[in-house]
């Protein structure tokens, strides 16, 4: 009798998933790892990435003092931030999701492979950054930070936070890589907070100061790999139209064409809903057979069959 075929998915992780300090982070997987385990028992190859947002930021802040304090410490560039943040992230989810098979008496080996990706230096995101990390700073920080070519925004009442760029990510370094080992049968975690967003130039790697928005990296890990389908794990049940309004409503199923209305109605909020919906649009566009689901952790499963969730097809 022929063995059937596990379905292939990327399963995107969001802030939930890993918590927002050490112990939440410790806690939090263990119970993410029981909802990925029950996607491996149901039949699922699993390839996981995961956002980095509060993790890089608690990196960039305990560096950033650790120079204030020691000044023979230099603070670390935000692509060793990244990197930092995914070997942090991934052997939690590695350790949690394995201990986890391995109390059901499932011995997939589970793999986290430190992935760069490549941006373009040209991006128009390097000219007008937004993404918010590290520590609230004061004025005098901040005009230290503006004179070593950094920007900063100021929040009144709080102070200033440094602002980095998101470009598009280009590449996946070590899709091969990845590849090789989900060909293999294996759980990868990959591509974790986006990838560590890197420049080629003259042959040379060199660490781009920016992060990459996790949903982006989620859409085109799932179209390089060919997945089945792509999964992302958010805080909210559905996707939803007039979010946070008494007449807020509950979207089961939508196309590509319906999802691009949608955006242009400015139904999704640009640093929520809008990312996700617009990976979900970049993989269909890859794999227009392929599926693309956003839900809960805890209604994964249903969502898979049909009965929870939000469906988006090509």
């Amino acid at each position: 009798m022929e063995e059937k075929k596990q379905k292939r998915i990327v399963v995107a992780l969001g802030h939930n998933a890993l918590g927002y300090t050490t112990t939440e982070q410790w806690n939090a997987v263990r119970t993410t790892a029981k909802k990925l385990a029950d996607l491996v028992e149901a039949g699922y190859q699993l390839t996981i990435t995961h956002s980095n947002g509060p993790q890089v930021s608690m990196i960039h802040k305990a560096m950033t003092e650790l120079h204030r304090i020691y000044i023979d410490y230099t603070p670390a560039p935000m692509s060793v931030c990244s990197a930092m943040s995914q070997g942090y992230a991934g052997y939690d989810i590695q350790n949690a999701l394995k201990a986890e098979l391995l109390t059901r008496g499932i011995t997939t080996p589970v793999s986290t492979i430190l992935t760069q990706v490549s941006v373009d230096p040209y991006d128009e995101a390097f000219y007008a950054p937004t993404k918010k990390i590290g520590r609230y700073m004061s004025k005098e920080d901040a005009d230290n930070e503006v004179k070593k070519g950094n920007y900063v925004v100021e929040e009144p009442g709080k102070g200033y936070l440094r602002v980095v760029a998101t470009p598009k990510p280009l590449d996946i370094l070590e899709i091969d890589a990845i590849r090789l080992l989900v060909d293999n049968g294996q759980i990868v975690i990959c591509c974790g907070g986006g990838g560590i967003p890197v420049i080629i130039q003259d042959g040379a790697l060199q660490g781009a100061s920016a992060v990459i928005e996790k949903d982006d990296i989620a859409g085109k890990l799932a179209s390089d790999l060919k997945s089945d389908e792509l999964v992302i794990l958010t805080s909210v049940p559905n996707v939803y139209l007039n979010f946070g309004r008494e007449d807020q409503k509950a979207i089961e199923r939508m196309n590509v064409e319906e999802a691009k209305q949608y955006i242009a109605e400015g139904q999704f909020g640009p640093d929520d809903m809008l990312p996700k919906i617009n990976a979900a649009i970049q993989y269909l566009a890859a794999r227009p057979d392929g599926r693309t689901i956003i839900t809960t952790a805890d209604n994964v499963i249903d969502a898979l069959n049909g009965k929870a969730g939000t469906t988006i097809t090509a």
